[in-house]
């Protein structure tokens, strides 16, 4: 499918009531598309007839139901792999039926966490955790079924609508007067607003289809996106101590370093999402 830059869209979203679809769904429609928004008591994506219904009349698939339990995965990775993977081969299927372009939303948890720069791309996939896989095998499902598709993967995800390291760093400063936070893992935090921000403005592009990383730029660890919190809201951020991963062993692992290249942005002549420090004052400031 190809629209012309800047035209409407009939776009459905999926997961409407996620974390992510709360910023995205009225930003889609500030930018004048025709939104319907779906949450899973609307459209069960396991369910493939639901799908091609529920898809039918979009020019644009834009898939946010997910299976965001990480750790819950690790035991329950047949239920995570019927969500992340077969509902997003369910959707991809339906969109590529009547003729729509899927935006599938992924992760950084499809990589390894062991790189020392950024990952491209297209470096190979190699989740380290059931939560990855699942989310591989629905990026793959997508690119086999609906060859018209985006992948857009994202990483250190916070916003309004749902619970996140920011909202938990923000409930616990008004708790504790010391917060221990991990030193050795470090990624890119991105807000939903940025990140619904981004999709919109591909949309507006028409943008080639294939793999896009939407996280902010910049980097930073854990311990470093607490401290800012605390700076941002006007507290000392001595009150955050630094710590390993191994303080708090956890049964999914955690990529170590989820730093993720916005190079096939760049080519495609589109603007990544800015710096994550100014991301986050933006965050705190609404």
């Amino acid at each position: 499918m190809s629209i012309s830059p800047g035209g409407v869209r009939r776009v459905l979203v999926t997961g409407a009531n996620g974390m992510l679809a709360r910023d995205l769904v009225p930003t889609l429609r500030a930018a004048g598309h025709l939104v319907t928004a779906l949450d899973r008591a609307d459209l069960d994506v396991t369910d493939a007839a639901q799908c091609v219904a529920g898809v039918t009349g979009h020019d644009v698939v834009v898939n946010t139901a997910a299976w965001t339990a990480v750790d819950e995965a690790e035991s329950h990775e047949a239920a995570a792999f019927s969500v992340n993977a077969v509902g997003a081969a369910n959707l991809a299927r339906a969109a590529a039926h009547v003729g729509a372009r899927t935006v599938q939303v992924s992760t950084d948890y499809v990589f390894d966490g062991v790189a020392t720069e950024p990952y491209a791309a297209d470096h190979p996939a190699a989740p380290a955790s059931a939560y990855g896989r699942t989310k591989a095998a629905g990026e793959w499902a997508v690119r086999a079924l609906c060859p018209d598709s985006w992948v857009v993967r994202t990483a250190w995800l916070y916003g309004a609508g749902g619970p996140n390291f920011v909202a938990t760093m923000q409930r616990l400063a008004a708790e504790r007067d010391e917060l221990s936070v991990v030193d050795d893992q470090r990624g890119q935090p991105t807000s939903t607003h940025d990140l619904s921000d981004l999709l919109v403005r591909m949309l507006a592009a028409d943008a080639p289809t294939g793999v896009y990383h939407g996280t902010s730029t910049g980097e930073t660890t854990w311990y470093g996106l607490a401290g800012a919190i605390f700076e941002e809201q006007g507290l000392a951020s001595a009150r955050v101590k630094p710590t390993t991963s191994a303080a708090y062993v956890r049964p999914a692992p955690r990529p170590a370093y989820s730093v993720l290249s916005h190079d096939s942005l760049l080519a495609a002549g589109i603007s990544p999402i800015g710096d994550w420090r100014s991301g986050l004052a933006r965050h705190l400031a609404r």
